[in-house]
């Protein structure tokens, strides 16, 4: 009987149900269902084949762009590599006339964050379905990044520019949301993509294929009643922040340096 309840304790457990994971955070949602989503395969130019005009075109931008290496303006383009939601707003700061624009702005982020989870999507099936290279894949040439960021790059396409898709629809929402200082936003917002090219990570039409994709979802996403809903709450944020705000002095060199032509 003792070796029996020694066996027992020994295998005691053995056949009981593993502990339940911890649950991980929610998938985060958009605002647009699969249906609603524009068929950006339709919108967006197909990405340019080799030897065509629109493929000779980016690589004289590649080459023509190296010259920035160490200029303000391949500062610039390092510093909007961060493409996270805090790293694309702080981008548009000056143009809003704020000191920065980020953890202080819940609503404005919120919105910008979930509306780029439907940029995504169309963004990486344009990726898969043409599965372009980027240009230093194509000719060597310095790009803005570290070998390590570099590597992190070479699988994943050029086309369209992630970075672009979610700078442009943060510049549109934020263009609606301030429409005095939609100029300035806009302008800020190009200039975000063409950082792109300037880093030498895509190619122009990479960049623009980006624009066009985030254009198109962001006119469907003002089908959404909950996407109306946030931007009203954040456009009071936004303004209640603009109200109280000087214009940072180092916004004078930033637009020295967005005044440079990239190509």
């Amino acid at each position: 009987m003792v070796g029996v309840a020694l066996a027992l304790r020994s295998t005691a457990g053995q056949d009981a149900p593993p502990a339940p994971r911890p649950a991980g955070p929610p998938a985060r949602t958009g605002y647009l269902t699969a249906g609603q989503m524009p068929d950006v395969t339709r919108i967006v130019l197909p990405a340019p084949a080799t030897g065509d005009p629109r493929f000779a075109a980016d690589m004289a931008i590649f080459r023509a762009t190296r010259s920035f290496e160490g200029s303000p303006r391949w500062a610039m383009a390092i510093s909007d590599d961060n493409v996270s939601t805090n790293g694309i707003m702080a981008a548009f700061s000056c143009p809003l006339g704020l000191t920065q624009l980020g953890e202080n702005a819940p609503r404005v982020r919120a919105v910008i964050s979930r509306a780029n989870v439907d940029t995504l999507r169309p963004a990486l099936a344009l990726k898969k379905l043409y599965q372009h290279k980027r240009p230093f894949q194509v000719e060597e040439g310095k790009v803005c990044l570290s070998d390590r960021g570099r590597a992190a790059l070479e699988t994943d396409p050029d086309y369209p520019s992630g970075h672009t898709t979610a700078s442009w629809e943060a510049g549109l929402i934020l263009a609606e949301l301030a429409p005095d200082a939609s100029s300035e936003i806009l302008s800020r917002a190009r200039a975000f993509g063409e950082s792109r090219i300037v880093c030498g990570v895509h190619n122009a039409s990479a960049v623009e294929a980006g624009r066009m994709t985030s254009t198109a979802v962001f006119a469907a996403q003002h089908s959404s009643a909950e996407f109306r809903a946030d931007m009203d709450a954040a456009r009071e944020e936004l303004a209640a922040l603009r109200a109280k705000a000087e214009r940072p002095a180092r916004c004078t060199d930033e637009a020295a340096t967005l005044a440079m032509r990239v190509f």
